[in-house]
């Protein structure tokens, strides 16, 4: 984030996105999205930090940070593969 603090927000945001599906790809299963979540907010807290120090004035309060997570929203997590599901489909292959 803060090699790349200085770039144009829609790549910013998009590398973002881009970054969080592959994340919730990866470790959304069963019983962890709680975890995911929690990984979502602090994801949201350090993009506020950093594109507030792109320059000497802050750029966001957290109302107007809000209103641009509106028009950029960060993806929300789903689970991908339900391990309960899969225990199914293995016991009835044995």
């Amino acid at each position: 984030m803060k090699i790349n603090r200085n770039k144009d927000i829609h790549l910013i945001m998009d590398r973002f996105r881009r970054s969080l599906v592959g994340y919730y790809n990866y470790y959304c299963i069963t019983d962890n999205t709680p975890s995911v979540n929690k990984f979502r907010d602090k994801i949201g807290y350090l993009l506020y930090k950093w594109l507030n120090r792109r320059s000497q004035r802050k750029s966001f309060n957290w109302e107007k940070f809000k209103l641009f997570l509106n028009k950029y929203p960060l993806p929300y997590a789903r689970v991908k593969v339900n391990i309960y599901d899969l225990r199914k489909e293995i016991s009835y292959i044995l």
